[in-house]
């Protein structure tokens, strides 16, 4: 056990181990492997158990971070997995795929390395499953109320826990054939296996929340029907609208294919056994977006067998270190190499696409680079550059959700963004329709969308019993154990 108060100071930040990247680049599988006992004693006694625990401020969901770290470091793991838990409800997802903020505000960040806190939780969530410590919890007694939740991404899936922990009757609408939301087609399986997801929502069924898939809320049933049919609607429905090279010569060449296209492909492939409808295979492939969508296209083009792989990013390279601007505890604007670039491809900067051209089909792509003026990217004369490229995948963003038929049939106010506007309760315009998650926020991290599908249920369950509602506010309004 790892219980000494200057553990920091002995051991150094010693991350989890990938498998070897010929082996990973062979499969599908996760390439995290799981931290041997010892390790993880010594990573979470890292944690100094500050007295104002900024990592817990980092965290949108309020992780009792020093809690679950000297409890695992004592080989407390009953109790970690009891203080995780308390506010998180997917440690599972956020310890595979959070960009961890908490490690970002850590302070152990001033002038050395962050604990590992993102692994640690899931080695406590991963341990709590092994050991049987993770069973439905149903309520106790039902209130009557039904609620229908519409998405199910991690938004979505933690409204509905929360509110059939309340008591109310929840059934969750999900337009696909499958649940997960984003992350059963979105995210690779090397990063996310889909049993997690499965495990997940099997506990959830037994709870007794309920699920109905390829329900196209919006045609049938339309938003009022929803609407009139339950006591409240949660509104899930992610940021899908992707951005795209729309008025580019060019843009509409075949072999110009959305960054979603191809990941979902790929995850339906892995699925079914079958080969990938949208492949990289034998393909010079080209990514525009420097985001963990363009790291996802990155990993999953290498594992197809692309000839080659570049990825393409408009603003010039972040430093590689914080500079004076960027003070701990500010998210570092920092350079960041992911699993994915660990295992091949080039990366460009500071890189404009002008043009697309090909006889029939893409065959080049036009840029030039340019310089940061007035926070703007500003075109450089004479740096013209020409790639070849056969599969061109947009990873540039998402610019919001889909919101046609809400306005249309519920009447859903929109804020200047496009998103859905909520008050402080998160209910819409609309009485006893809230939103949460990027629907609300636009396209964010998970750990956001996980906050923000408890915060709702908080307000719809306080909207629905007249009365301050029972479910737990977020974790930094409880106190610290701490060591």
């Amino acid at each position: 056990m790892s219980t000494r108060d200057d553990a920091f100071l002995i051991w150094p930040r010693q991350p989890a181990d990938h498998r070897p990247v010929p082996d990973r680049l062979a499969d599908a599988d996760e390439f995290v492997a799981p931290m041997p006992p010892g390790r993880l004693a010594q990573q979470a006694g890292r944690c100094m158990g500050c007295g104002i625990p900024f990592c817990h401020q980092g965290c949108p969901l309020g992780n009792p971070i020093p809690d679950f770290n000297a409890a695992v470091a004592r080989g407390r793991f009953a109790e970690a997995f009891h203080a995780l838990d308390s506010t998180n409800n997917f440690p599972e997802f956020t310890g595979r795929l959070c960009p961890a903020p908490c490690e970002a505000a850590c302070t152990l960040n001033i002038n050395d390395d962050a604990v590992t806190i993102e692994q640690i939780e899931k080695e406590i969530i991963e341990r709590a499953f092994a050991e049987g410590w993770v069973q439905p919890r149903p309520p106790a007694q039902r209130t009557g109320k039904g609620v229908a939740v519409v998405g199910s991404g991690p938004a979505g899936l933690a409204a509905a826990v929360q509110l059939n922990r309340a008591g109310h009757t929840v059934t969750v609408y999900e337009k696909a054939d499958q649940l997960g939301g984003l992350l059963r087609v979105g995210i690779p399986d090397f990063k996310l296996e889909k049993w997690v997801i499965d495990r997940r929502v099997d506990l959830m069924t037994a709870e007794g929340v309920r699920f109905r898939t390829g329900v196209a809320v919006g045609e049938a049933p339309s938003w009022a029907e929803l609407r009139a049919t339950h006591d409240a609607v949660v509104l899930a429905v992610g940021a899908a609208r992707p951005r795209t090279l729309a008025g580019l010569p060019g843009a509409d060449l075949p072999g110009v294919h959305l960054a979603m296209d191809f990941l979902t492909a790929q995850n339906e492939a892995v699925r079914t056994g079958e080969p990938s409808a949208l492949s990289a295979a034998g393909k010079r492939v080209l990514i525009l977006g420097g985001g963990d969508t363009g790291s996802d296209c990155l990993g999953t083009s290498l594992r197809q067998g692309a000839a080659s792989v570049r990825q393409i990013e408009l603003f010039p390279a972040p430093p590689e270190a914080r500079d004076a601007h960027n003070p701990w505890p500010q998210w570092p604007l920092v350079l960041r190499t992911s699993s994915s670039h660990a295992e091949g491809g080039v990366r460009d900067f500071a890189l404009l696409t002008e043009r697309l051209t090909g006889e029939g089909r893409l065959q080049q792509l036009h840029a030039r680079q340019v310089e940061i003026v007035g926070g703007r990217p500003v075109p450089i004369e004479g740096s013209e550059q020409t790639f070849e490229v056969d599969l061109l995948l947009l990873a540039m963003g998402f610019v919001g959700p889909d919101v046609s038929a809400l306005t249309e049939q519920l009447g859903v106010a929109l804020t200047d963004r496009g998103a859905i506007a909520v008050d402080d309760s998160f209910q819409t315009s609309v009485p006893g329709v809230f939103a949460a998650g990027d629907a609300r926020r636009g396209a964010s991290l998970i750990v956001w969308a996980i906050s923000e599908g408890r915060e709702a249920a908080r307000g719809v369950d306080a909207w629905l019993q007249g009365q301050p509602s029972r479910l737990p506010a977020r974790g930094a309004d409880r106190p610290f154990g701490g060591r």
